[in-house]
This record gives structure tokens, C-alpha cells and sequence, in this order.
């Protein structure tokens, strides 16, 4: 990062290549969508070379470049007017990836409850309000720390720690539903 600051544009690019899953990663969490994801990402790393000079070493990388992502994924939210309680319900398109995949040799019975239950935790998240979806996807799906995620979100460790309780209780309950509802009747 000290070389990219000092205007290394290769120092940068390593950057990028360190980091360009995980923020897309994120930002496929947060938009749900194979394209706004690549684009978010993109959008990312263009505004963090733009603003080289703001980081000031404070925070890490990780963090620095994890609020930079979810910053230009509301952004584009509020662009494109996605409604949150839909945007990971849509269908990745062909090559997508996803939350969880059934893995290769399953039985199609298998195969068909964990793509099941891959949908219903997928609408669950989707069905969180932004700022503990956002929590969710950062800690479980990321694996960051909490303060790591209060840094990337610019809130208290405490704050952090709330909402992912309040997030994973509200997750238990949904999921609870969800397999009320697709019980056999």
C-alpha cells in the first residue's frame, strides 16, 4: 500500500488482486446480482485508486477497501431503486455463483433439499434490512472480525455486535418459517 500511495501503479494492481474477491464477494451478497456485482467491485477499487491519498494507514486495507465496496453497493441501490427485500431472490445468471452449492456426487434428493435450503436461507438474508444484512454478509460469508466490520462500517464494536444478535435472531425466525411453509401439508 506504500508503494501504491507513492504512485506504483503495479503496487495498486497487487492490491486489486489481493482483495477482488472478497470485495465481490461482498458486493454479490449485498446486490444479489452477477453484473452489479462486477460492477460494484469495479466501481470500488476505481474510487480507492482515486482516493489513495485518503487512506491514511488508520485502518487496514480490508477495511478501508470493505466500506469503500458497501458505499458504492447502496449507491447503486439507490441508483437503480432495488428494492432489498428482492435483490438476492433473483436467479444468478449462467456461471453465477451462490451462498451455498450442493456439492459434486450428492443424490438428487440431497442435491434438491440442499438447494432448498440454499433459497431459504438466500430469502432469509435477502429479507434483512440493509444495515444488518450487511453485518451478516461481513461475518459469516466474509468471515471478518467485529472490528474489522465496525471499522468498514464506520460504527461501534458494540453497534456491530447488536446487530448481528438482532440479525441472526430475526435470520432463526425467518428460516423457522420458511420450513413451516414448505412443510409437506
Amino acid at each position: 500500500m506504500e508503494r501504491a500511495l507513492a504512485g506504483d501503479g503495479d503496487a495498486f494492481g497487487e492490491v486489486v488482486r489481493r482483495w477482488e474477491r472478497k470485495i465481490y464477494a461482498l458486493a454479490y451478497g449485498i446486490l444479489g446480482s452477477v453484473e452489479d456485482a462486477r460492477d460494484a467491485s469495479q466501481e470500488t477499487f476505481i474510487a480507492a485508486y482515486r482516493n489513495l491519498q485518503g487512506f491514511r494507514g488508520e485502518a487496514k486495507v480490508s477495511s478501508w477497501l470493505h466500506r469503500i465496496a458497501v458505499n458504492q453497493c447502496i449507491s447503486r441501490q439507490r441508483r437503480a431503486r432495488v428494492r432489498a427485500e428482492t435483490a438476492l431472490e433473483d436467479e444468478t445468471e449462467a456461471g453465477g455463483e451462490g451462498f451455498l452449492k450442493a456439492t459434486a456426487g450428492e443424490s438428487p434428493a440431497r442435491a434438491t433439499e440442499t438447494k432448498q435450503r440454499a433459497d431459504a436461507v438466500r430469502r432469509a438474508v435477502a429479507s434483512l434490512p440493509q444495515e444488518l444484512r450487511e453485518v451478516v454478509l461481513m461475518k459469516e460469508f466474509e468471515e471478518l472480525t467485529f472490528q474489522e466490520i465496525a471499522d468498514a462500517l464506520q460504527v461501534p464494536l458494540s453497534t456491530v455486535k447488536s446487530r448481528l444478535y438482532t440479525a441472526l435472531r430475526q435470520l432463526r425466525l425467518r428460516l423457522e418459517r420458511f420450513e413451516l411453509e414448505g412443510a409437506p401439508k
